[in-house]
């Protein structure tokens, strides 16, 4: 389907079939549009196929994880002609100040920030040829990629992320991060995190059982608000695993699985912003 089969659909069928909102679509466009502009200045072959079907090529692709060969079926290129098209608009996009995320110094200014949520998801990706073993997920029991995803509360963006092999411990990742937080902002996680209050003081942790002993109902109590609070991080991590190319098993190179990742959670800001 083309751009102009699908923009006369509703608001909620537009976003259902591309991922995005009409808005957040035309934006892009703009974008793009200006970026090919500066690049037909430069010289070379220009392409043929319209802005906003590269556009919405690119986000079948993202959103549903077709193959290049059906993708490039559907439109009538070649293959290695779709790759560059969507390869262009990823790296144009990414670039761009409204689809990058505000990064780990926003974490060391306490004039705005006062509650952080982290927690990380992981990928299953294809049996890799080499160092199997580092890929290799013991809670998934499969070949993952993990990432870490730390979200402000109060305004639900997604502040800055990480991404590490499977094999990797969700504190680990954490400590290999070098995530810093200001004293004054309070950090929530899960128990996979024991032993971040020796990093970080203002941290909130669930209450664990001791050895021959069990929760008091204070405790459990304690640990099913922290559970509700923490709850926003799944839903941030639901909304990103709406495009397939992170949700199902990833195909490709994983040199290029973080730019997606951070490309799709600046979008999930945009649209959040606007």
């Amino acid at each position: 389907m083309k751009y102009k089969e699908i923009e006369k659909l509703s608001r909620k069928k537009f976003r259902r079939k591309v991922g995005i909102k009409i808005d957040t679509f035309k934006k892009m466009a703009a974008i793009l549009k200006e970026k090919e502009l500066e690049k037909n200045v430069k010289g070379g072959k220009p392409n043929s196929l319209l802005i906003k079907d590269k556009l919405l090529m690119t986000f079948e692709y993202l959103r549903e994880y077709r193959t290049y060969f059906y993708i490039a079926v559907a439109y009538g290129l070649s293959e290695s002609t779709c790759y560059r098209n969507i390869r262009w608009i990823e790296d144009t996009l990414i670039k761009h100040k409204d689809f990058s995320l505000p990064g780990k110094k926003e974490l060391l200014q306490n004039n705005r920030l006062k509650v952080v949520l982290t927690d990380a998801t992981e990928s299953p990706i294809e049996r890799p040829k080499k160092k199997q073993k580092e890929f290799y997920s013991g809670k998934k029991k499969r070949h993952t990629l993990k990432s870490q995803i730390t979200v402000d509360k109060e305004s639900k963006k997604i502040i800055s992320t990480d991404l590490s092999n499977g094999k990797m411990h969700d504190f680990k990742l954490y400590k290999r991060s070098n995530t810093a937080i200001h004293p004054d902002i309070k950090s929530i996680n899960d128990s996979g995190y024991q032993g971040l209050q020796k990093m970080h003081i203002n941290t909130e942790l669930p209450k664990k059982k001791s050895k021959g002993s069990s929760l008091s109902k204070s405790d459990k109590a304690y640990n099913k608000e922290l559970s509700s609070k923490r709850s926003l991080n799944e839903n941030v991590i639901a909304s990103i695993k709406r495009f397939k190319i992170v949700a199902d098993r990833y195909r490709n190179r994983r040199r290029r699985f973080g730019l997606r990742f951070n490309l799709i959670c600046g979008i999930y800001n945009w649209e959040l912003k606007n």
